[in-house]
């Protein structure tokens, strides 16, 4: 087993979850966490300084937040393996599933008060997250710019379940003595998702004391500018690590129904006392759902519920939905040239 300085690592995120992994390992690695990923290459760093290695096997490669294992030759390092993460933030796409970041503790959901506010994207925010196990936290900012703000924030209070704290704050002025203090003690790691232009990158800046590159919005819609364009993991000066993360315009959760009822549960608490047990809380009688939630999330609900099912679909049940609902249409249009032959 490698020789661990624990409170050295401690300091960029590594928990006692990892030792196990380590027990056969030879003494020749080097432990290290992934910061950075490039095309060609990987920045990682072991604690005391940050490397740049390649991956070594072809076999999946790592990302931001992973623990791997390096092997060193003069001034190269390549990594040999890497360890078995306790979290990992993962979104569906249309070719499969993305990898976003490793071993996340908290992830900090940034929304604008501006044009940039969406209820139904935070709870998608909220699905993705905790499907994963990973915390949520709301960080809503441009209070100062939002109009009716203070309207906004109580609208989306009344319809996110009141387990997921949320924080209004502006990103350029915080501090990891802040109120973001509770999720950022030594060992966290947190990872910032939101919007284009809502803060992510200023907020990194000012808990860590870098300079990287933000961008403003555009004028009229307040979308804003992919400035940072790579994910990347910082240290913080209190001792918990934050990766950034670029504006990303596909959500869709990596979640079977069951992890997505985890940021819908107040509608399933309700579901329980329906009349039926299957009942879709749309129009079936004695539905203890429908009225007692907000409606738009409810709406939400079934829309992120028909988009988990469909992935969970063989491509064969998929082609047997498609050719079922081209019967019923057809049906449909039969019927109407029917009642106008009338």
């Amino acid at each position: 087993m490698i020789d661990l300085d624990f409170t050295t690592l401690h300091g960029i995120g590594f928990k006692q979850h990892f030792v196990s992994q380590l027990a056969a390992v030879s003494p020749q690695h080097r432990l290290a966490r992934v910061t950075a990923v490039q095309r060609d290459w990987l920045s990682v760093d072991d604690g005391a300084q940050v490397l740049s290695a390649r991956h070594l096997r072809h076999t999946e490669p790592p990302v931001v937040g992973d623990w791997v294992l390096l092997v060193s030759s003069g001034s190269e390092h390549w990594i040999d393996m890497i360890l078995e993460p306790a979290t990992r933030l993962t979104r569906r796409t249309p070719s499969g599933r993305q990898a976003l970041a490793s071993n996340v503790d908290t992830a900090l959901l940034l929304m604008g008060l501006d044009q940039d506010f969406n209820p139904r994207r935070m709870e998608r925010y909220i699905a993705l997250v905790r499907a994963c196990g990973v915390a949520p936290v709301m960080v809503l900012t441009k209070s100062d710019i939002g109009v009716d703000a203070a309207d906004k924030i109580a609208r989306l209070r009344e319809r996110i379940p009141d387990d997921v704290p949320a924080l209004t704050l502006h990103p350029a002025e915080q501090s990891d003595s802040g109120p973001l203090a509770p999720w950022m003690e030594t060992g966290q790691t947190l990872v910032l998702l939101g919007s284009s232009g809502v803060g992510k990158s200023t907020l990194t800046n000012a808990l860590t004391g870098s300079a990287q590159a933000t961008g403003g919005t555009r004028r009229g819609d307040d979308h804003g500018r992919h400035t940072t364009t790579a994910r990347s993991l910082h240290r913080c000066p209190g001792g918990a690590c934050i990766i950034d993360t670029p504006g990303l315009r596909a959500w869709q959760p990596d979640a079977d129904e069951d992890e997505l009822e985890l940021a819908f549960d107040d509608i399933a608490a309700l579901a329980a006392s329906c009349q039926f047990r299957d009942c879709a809380h749309e129009s079936e009688p004695g539905c203890a759902v429908r009225g007692s939630v907000d409606a738009d999330r409810l709406q939400n609900y079934r829309k992120l519920l028909r988009e988990v099912r469909r992935a969970e679909q063989t491509a064969l049940e998929r082609i047997a939905e498609r050719g079922k609902w081209k019967v019923l249409m057809k049906e449909a249009r039969q019927r109407g040239r029917d009642k106008r032959g009338a």
